[in-house]
């Protein structure tokens, strides 16, 4: 122990002593900081903004007049989704995806403000962010740390020295790894302050402590596959000229290259085409605004023989309102069908890029980080249901209330007579239908099981270079 502790030491003595590496390992920690300090208070104004904005719209919706119940509808709500407390690491797919949805009657309205457009999110580099920086920049500053840690060794010819006096090669490979590690470790220090804000903010403990841990695992492996190049590598150049070609292939061309196979495996329809087809497949529900509409005469002569009356005006509930809650429930189940068509699809095509995290650590890291975090497109998918479960339910309590609450005669009338009118006008406490909306991440016991995946494929990667420098480095030595 003693003598893997003096490696180390003498590494980090020859780190200070060079400008470059000293220079690097600062660059390292400021990105880091910088990008930390940033991310956060990004995410802080976006919570509290996006929390200000749900209250607001729901005291509006709450705080409206007496009107008819279908200019409620109409009236429409907005839904907005917090950012979780882990997106002051990694915001996931909050950029690309939308963050609120307008919601109302007969229709599904995609999220909206989104500051990218991207399938997904499954191409792109993403924001100068912590998650970012550490999937991406700090495996090439680790590089820059550690790739001639013993290639210069070789080149001074004091390696033979080392050997000579008593270091074995593992040992010495042990030894610089842990010198490397520590590198790891001060990049990790701010990371490990923001879990403890996001502790603060609701986040759990467990969850928290292995997002810590698998960033850990991930600059690990980078620690031991930079340990075997310097190994293996006669001259320092070489295994520069390695480890940046593993970097490049691994970091800038497998995640393009992983979503671009993903979109030519699993075609997604343009939105002109789900559009058309949407129109077409609607074309078969009656006009929820027509209560004479052919579409609905099987719904009133049943509503007849249930009530035993030979005309709609003697039914004792509204009509106009029963034929807009048959209207609203019809066109729902059309829309949640492409809906989840097109869900199913993102997640096909989300599913073959993550497969990618085989050949790329830093696939499975950026896999690892958003489901912890619960930032991750599942998570949006999750919103959109939620979301659309609000409207419906809100709608159909309206419809509802139509239904019951307003006379036949007052509301074919409304237009032309203006007591009718008024009477139609129901009081504003109807408005308290709507659900209060408060989107949360998945359970720590949800997030935790769906990261083994990810999980798995760092794991592999470790086992793999770690198998590599037992063998075919220490040989090398």
């Amino acid at each position: 122990m003693n003598q893997l502790k003096m490696i180390a030491i003498d590494e980090w003595r020859y780190w200070i002593r060079s400008r470059l590496a000293l220079s690097v390992l600062l660059i390292g920690l400021l990105l880091v900081v910088s990008s930390a300090l940033l991310t956060a208070s990004k995410m802080s104004a976006a919570t509290h903004d996006r929390t200000h904005q749900q209250l607001l719209a729901e005291e509006t919706f709450y705080n409206q007049p007496a009107r008819h119940p279908h200019r409620m509808i109409h009236y429409g709500h907005y839904v907005f989704r917090t950012p979780p407390p882990l997106s002051i690491v990694d915001p996931g797919v909050d950029a690309y995806t939308g963050t609120s949805i307008f919601l109302e009657g007969h229709g599904q309205n995609g999220a909206m403000f989104a500051d990218k457009q991207s399938s997904a999110g499954l191409a792109d580099f993403g924001s100068i962010t912590p998650s970012f920086i550490l999937q991406t920049i700090a495996p090439l500053l680790l590089i820059l740390m550690g790739y001639n840690v013993i290639t210069r060794e070789r080149e001074t010819r004091t390696l033979d020295q080392l050997i000579a006096q008593g270091v074995t090669q593992t040992q010495l490979l042990v030894g610089k790894g842990f010198a490397l590690a520590s590198v790891a470790i001060l990049m990790l220090s701010p990371v490990a302050i923001a879990m403890v804000i996001a502790i603060l903010q609701g986040e759990a403990f467990s969850i928290a402590g292995f997002f810590l841990a698998g960033y850990a695992l991930y600059l690990l492996i980078w620690c031991v596959l930079i340990i075997f190049s310097s190994s293996i590598m006669r001259i320092r150049n070489a295994s520069l000229g390695v480890l940046l070609g593993l970097w490049g292939i691994t970091a800038l061309l497998m995640p393009p290259l992983a979503g671009t196979t993903a979109k030519s495996i699993v075609n997604a329809p343009t939105k002109i085409e789900t559009d058309f087809n949407i129109l077409q497949a609607m074309s078969n529900i009656g006009d929820g605004h027509n209560a004479a509409d052919p579409s609905f005469a099987s719904l009133r002569a049943n509503m007849l023989s249930q009530y035993n009356v030979d005309s709609i005006e003697k039914l004792p509930v509204n009509f106009r309102g029963v034929v807009a809650q048959a209207a609203e429930a019809d066109l729902t189940d059309v829309l949640n069908k492409f809906a989840e068509d097109q869900m199913h699809i993102e997640l096909s095509q989300s599913r073959i890029a993550r497969g990618f995290g085989w050949l790329s650590p830093v696939l499975g890291i950026r896999d690892l980080s958003m489901t912890l975090a619960g930032v991750d497109l599942e998570t949006h998918h999750r919103f959109l249901r939620e979301a659309e479960q609000i409207r419906f339910d809100f709608v159909q309590s309206l419809n509802k209330a139509h239904a019951e609450k307003l006379a036949y005669s007052d509301d074919i009338n409304r237009s032309s007579d203006p007591k009718s009118e008024q009477r139609t006008r129901i009081s504003a406490e109807n408005w308290q239908a709507l659900k209060e909306f408060r989107f949360k991440p998945a359970s720590a016991k949800t997030r935790f099981t769906a990261s083994l995946p990810p999980l798995l494929k760092m794991l592999v990667w470790l086992l793999f270079a770690v198998g590599l420098c037992a063998t075919v480095g220490r040989r090398a030595l």
